[in-house]
């Protein structure tokens, strides 16, 4: 079997700055075998049809190693993360982890991005007895596999990614909610998800979907999804995407002039090159988000001054899930004070978590069985050239725009 190059990284302090130490191998070492530091596994789709998002979380988990490492590191360890790119394949995954695990030796691993991804990555985790903290697989699905072993460090699972939106619309005047919607979706359980979770409660309150349709995850071509959205004359679109696809999305209806008085697009919004990657005329659109680098939680200020120093631009979200996982397992490790792949430690740092609240960037953490956290998005929408949050209203950074300017 071919496997994949490995990228390790091991990021270090220095005095007055921060240097971060990479290289890439073929993979044909062991594990660190090293008592002084803790190896966390990882893979990640760097190329492929998730890369975008993906790269995000490796720059999330290698900003919470950096900062991890200048500050004491874990249980007086430093930390090294050990990136194998899974190339957005699902076989892949799994086989990533499985050399992770044996091969490499690792002493934890940490989740990659995209439900289709957490599936097949936590199976591998769970069948070895190690914990598994993931940054990016909020769909239904991830929770109906009777994994016992995860926890999805975010604040809300997909389907209730649009409440706050949808009790905003429902509160509205009925002469001022959107009479119809069209929906169009990556055929992604992350995507879809969101997306058919507003589509329910815009359908129980009334409104007539009157496009629905669901497409592959390497779309590229949309136009003819665009035409029959603007055929439709939709008042609200609702796009279930990751980041190429909402781009191309939105650039093919704005070809054809459709103006929707709503429109809103999970993940893509909150990205930093999405502003310039449609032509800059965001406002007005929608977002769902679990994330804020204007948050007053516990640590967030200090997770934006070292991300922003590090990158010369603040975190998203998509670094924030990462930076969160890394602080999740953080505090399962110095609570129960091991971090190995002895699965009596696996199991400590597992029970450890489902019966504690853990305090993080995105908010104070807790979660079911499953591994569902129990918390709420935020909505975010482009309001004078920056994505603000505005609802709920008292976490509102801007108000609502209830009617979206032509893009």
């Amino acid at each position: 079997m071919k496997v994949s190059p490995r990228l390790r990284l091991t990021a270090l302090a220095v005095t007055g700055s921060l240097a971060l130490t990479g290289c890439i191998s073929s993979g044909d070492e062991g594990g660190s075998g090293d008592d002084d530091t803790i190896t966390i596994g990882i893979s990640l789709p760097l190329t492929g049809d998730y890369s975008e998002p993906g790269k995000g979380i490796q720059r999330g988990y290698e900003a919470w190693a950096a900062y991890i490492n200048e500050n004491g590191g874990l249980l007086g360890k430093q930390v090294e993360l050990e990136i194998l790119d899974d190339q957005s394949s699902a076989d892949r995954v799994a086989s990533d982890y499985e050399r992770l695990i044996n091969q490499e030796g690792v002493d934890l691993v940490v989740g990659p991005f995209s439900t289709r991804l957490v599936i097949p990555a936590a199976q591998v985790a769970q069948d070895y007895g190690f914990l598994f903290v993931e940054p990016a697989g909020a769909a239904p699905e991830v929770f109906e596999q009777g994994f016992d072993n995860l926890f999805y460090a975010a604040p809300a699972v997909a389907d209730d990614h649009y409440n706050y939106l949808a009790d905003h619309i429902e509160q509205m005047p009925a002469d001022q909610r959107p009479e119809t919607a069209a929906v169009a979706s990556m055929d992604d359980p992350f995507a879809m998800g969101t997306a058919y979770g507003l589509k329910d409660r815009l359908e129980e309150m009334g409104v007539e979907i009157v496009v629905d349709e669901v497409y592959p995850p390497n779309t590229t071509n949309f136009d003819s999804i665009a035409a029959k959205i603007a055929d439709s004359d939709a008042d609200m679109v609702v796009g279930g995407t990751q980041y190429q696809d909402a781009v191309n999305m939105i650039l093919a209806l704005q070809q054809l002039d459709y103006q929707p008085e709503m429109a809103a697009f999970s993940t893509a919004p909150t990205e930093p090159e999405f502003e310039s990657a449609i032509g800059g005329n965001t406002e007005g659109i929608i977002a769902p988000t679990g994330y804020t680098p204007h948050s007053d939680y516990p640590t967030n200020k200090e997770f934006v001054d070292f991300y922003t120093e590090m990158h010369g631009e603040p975190p998203a979200e998509d670094q924030a899930n990462a930076w969160t996982t890394g602080q999740v397992v953080a505090a399962a490790v110095e609570a129960v004070e091991c971090a190995d792949p002895d699965p009596e430690c696996q199991q400590q740092l597992i029970d450890w978590l489902r019966e504690n609240e853990v305090d993080t960037v995105v908010g104070p953490l807790t979660w079911d069985d499953q591994g569902r956290p129990q918390g709420a998005h935020m909505i975010q929408q482009w309001v004078d050239g920056e994505i603000r949050i505005v609802l709920p209203e008292d976490l509102a950074e801007a108000e609502f725009i209830p009617v979206k300017p032509r893009w």
